[in-house]
C-alpha cells in the first residue's frame, strides 16, 4: 500500500494551533492507516490505497477544513519523492557550507514553466532559488531574518500557495520512513 507525506500548510503558525494527536485522528477518520505525525508543524505520515494523489489531497482538505474552520492546503509526496528531495543535489558542497539556511517549498503541483523567471525578482546576494518540479529550493546565504525573501511575495509570483520546511526537515523524513 502506498505510504505518503502530507505536507499541511497553516499547521501551527499563524494562531492556528492544532496537536498532532488531533491531526492523527483526523487522519485516521478518513480510513488511512499507519498514520503518524513528524514534528508539530503538519508533517503527516500514511498508506492509503488511493493512487489518486489529486482526488487524496482534496479529500484531506476538506476534512481538515469542516473539522479546524479554515483552508489547509494539502501537498502530498510519496515516501519516494521524499526521498528524492532530500538528495536532489542542486547546490555545490561549498554553497550549501556557506548558508545559515536551506529550505524547500512544497507545491500542490508543479510549478509554472515561467516559474523559474518570475522569481528572479527574490534572487540576492543573500538568496538563491531553484525550481524543480513541485519544488522550489530556497538557500539563504545569510539568517533568513536578514534576507528581504518574502513567502507572500513568493507565492503571488508563483501563483499558488507553498508549505515550507527546512532540508534538515525533508532529510529526517526520508531516514525515518525510506521507501518500501
Amino acid at each position: 500500500m502506498p505510504r505518503y507525506v502530507a505536507f499541511l500548510r497553516a499547521i501551527n503558525v499563524g494562531g492556528h494551533v492544532v496537536t498532532m494527536e488531533r491531526l492523527r485522528a483526523l487522519f485516521a477518520a478518513l480510513g488511512l492507516s499507519n498514520v503518524e505525525s513528524f514534528i508539530a508543524s503538519g508533517n503527516m505520515i500514511f498508506e492509503s490505497r488511493s493512487r489518486n494523489r489529486e482526488a487524496l489531497a482534496a479529500t484531506i482538505e476538506r476534512k481538515l477544513e469542516g473539522a479546524l474552520g479554515y483552508a489547509v492546503v494539502t501537498m502530498l509526496r510519496s515516501d519516494q519523492e521524499v526521498a528524492e528531495i532530500a538528495r536532489r543535489a542542486l547546490f555545490t558542497a561549498h554553497e550549501l557550507a556557506a548558508a545559515r539556511a536551506f529550505n524547500v517549498a512544497l507545491l500542490p503541483r508543479d510549478a509554472p514553466a515561467a516559474a523559474e523567471r518570475a522569481l528572479d525578482v527574490l534572487r540576492t546576494e543573500l538568496d538563491e532559488l531553484r525550481v524543480v518540479g513541485s519544488e522550489v529550493y530556497w538557500l539563504c546565504r545569510a539568517k533568513q531574518s536578514e534576507s528581504t525573501f518574502s513567502y507572500p511575495r513568493f507565492e503571488k509570483l508563483i501563483g499558488m500557495s507553498a508549505t515550507w520546511r527546512s532540508l534538515k526537515t525533508i532529510e529526517r523524513l526520508a531516514a525515518k520512513y525510506p521507501p518500501g
